[in-house]
Formats: structure tokens, sequence, C-alpha cells
């Protein structure tokens, strides 16, 4: 029971146990808008006051989500996809092999310097260029992540002209002979500004998971600096780790900032 729940009255509380059984009988699927507040509640036989503290609830524990201004309303929660960090994947892969449709829109593209950070991961000379791709990344047409990627325009001539809304990692292999071996990604919670939030349907200010990339070939070289925001509510993050816990001593790293190392198998 959470913190929430405690505070619900009957009344309320048997609003909540009422929606959930709908969810669970498969009467509203993930995905589905609930309808108007004041026809919900009067299908529940409780007041509008009621029926907010009970959604409330609801959307602590994950079970709907709430999408402010026209065309919003409360929406049954979509189950999350797992976004496995024990390999390199790209997104539309990492949808197929979840049962999700993925789809990308392309918006923005071009040849620009690169700025302090993408320049030094990717080992660039002064002077160079890479290419600046933004997408928005989709999960059965529902906005998922909105990604942001740089390439070194010298290794990849010509990459803007060829069709960029599938797997890029698909692509550079095939066209470039370039394909990941390992990254290296950073993770952090961030809040979703204004922009952010238009762009990938949640409210501002709303949980984002923020995973910068830096992504190397079989030579090790430098080939991708990417920055990705996937929504919270709809993303879960899986780390496989294996070897023998800390001992006695060791330092630990909670509150600290982790680097995970994927290896292509």
């Amino acid at each position: 029971m959470t913190e929430t729940d405690a505070l619900l009255g009957p009344t309320a509380d048997e609003a909540r146990r009422n929606i959930v059984r709908l969810i669970t009988s498969g009467a509203l699927r993930p995905g589905q808008r609930l309808g108007a507040e004041r026809d919900l509640a009067v299908q529940l036989g409780v007041s509008r006051s009621t029926l907010r503290a009970a959604l409330a609830s609801l959307e602590q524990d994950g079970l709907v989500r709430r999408v402010p201004g026209r065309g919003g309303g409360t929406f049954v929660a979509r189950e999350k996809i797992d976004r496995d960090l024990s390999r390199i994947v790209g997104v539309p892969a990492l949808l197929r092999d979840q049962g999700y449709t993925a789809g990308s829109r392309v918006v923005s593209g071009a040849v620009v310097p690169p700025d302090a950070d993408a320049a030094a991961a990717l080992a660039l000379p002064p002077d160079s260029f890479v290419v600046d791709l933004v997408r928005i990344r989709l999960a059965d047409g529902s906005p998922i992540s909105l990604e942001h990627a740089r390439f070194p325009a010298e290794r990849f001539p010509g990459l803007l002209e060829r069709p960029l809304g599938g797997s890029l990692y698909q692509l550079l292999e095939k066209d470039y002979g370039v394909g990941p071996h390992q990254a290296v990604e950073r993770l952090e919670v961030v809040s979703a500004s204004d922009d952010e939030a238009r762009v990938l349907g949640v409210a501002p200010g709303a949980p984002l998971i923020s995973i910068t990339r830096t992504t190397v070939d079989a030579d090790g070289e430098p080939f991708e600096y990417s920055h990705d925001l996937f929504r919270a509510d709809r993303t879960r993050i899986t780390v496989r780790t294996s070897g023998a816990p800390a001992g006695a001593g060791q330092d630990a790293t909670r509150g600290r900032l982790v680097e995970v190392r994927e290896n292509m198998a």
C-alpha cells in the first residue's frame, strides 16, 4: 500500500480497486483513455473529487498516466519498455524484440561543427565537422525517446542522403562497414523542459532518463556520440552483471555516476 492509499477514504479506495479490476480484467487496455472524469465518476458511483484521489493513487503506482492539455486525459499505462544496457542494440530492434512497432520522426539533420563534448568524445581534430541528427523514436506510434546523435562527417559522407528512419547501426554497417563493438553510457534522471515535454507527450518537469553514449568500432575508434532522453514512465533499465560482491572495506558506489560498458557478444 502506498502513502497515497493510506490517505484515501474508503470510497476512494473502493473506486481505485474498481479501476484496477477493469485494467486487470482487460476491460481497459494499455494505452486506452479512461474517458471524461464526469462520466467515469458516474460509472463508479463516486464524486469527481473522490475519483481524482483514486486516480492520483493509481498514477503514483504507475497504473495510469495523466496527460494535460487538449487531447489529454487519463490513460491506462502501457507496459514499460526494457532498455537492456548489457548489449548494444538500436532502438528499432529493441522495440521489435518486445512486440512493439518501431517508428521514427526525423526532426533535423545537418553537417555542423561539433560542440566541445562531441569533439572530445569523438576524438576529432580541429576544424572537423559532424553529422548532427535529431530524431523522435516511436513505440506503437507513441513517442518513447528523443535522440540527438553525432557522427564524424568525414567518415560518413552522404549519410544525410540515406534513409534515416530505421536503425542507424544497421545502416552504418551496411553502407560504411562500421559497427558497434563497445559503448560507454552515462545515466541520469532529469526533468523534462517545456519543449521536451511537448515532443514526448509528458508534463513539463516529468522525469526523463538521460543516456549519454559514446560508441566505438572494433578498432577502438569512436564513431557515435549520442544523447537520448527516454520517458521514465515507459522505460525500465536493466543491467546484467557478474562477479563476486564487494568485500568489506571497499567503497560503495551509491550516489556516484556509474559508467556501463557494453560489449558485442
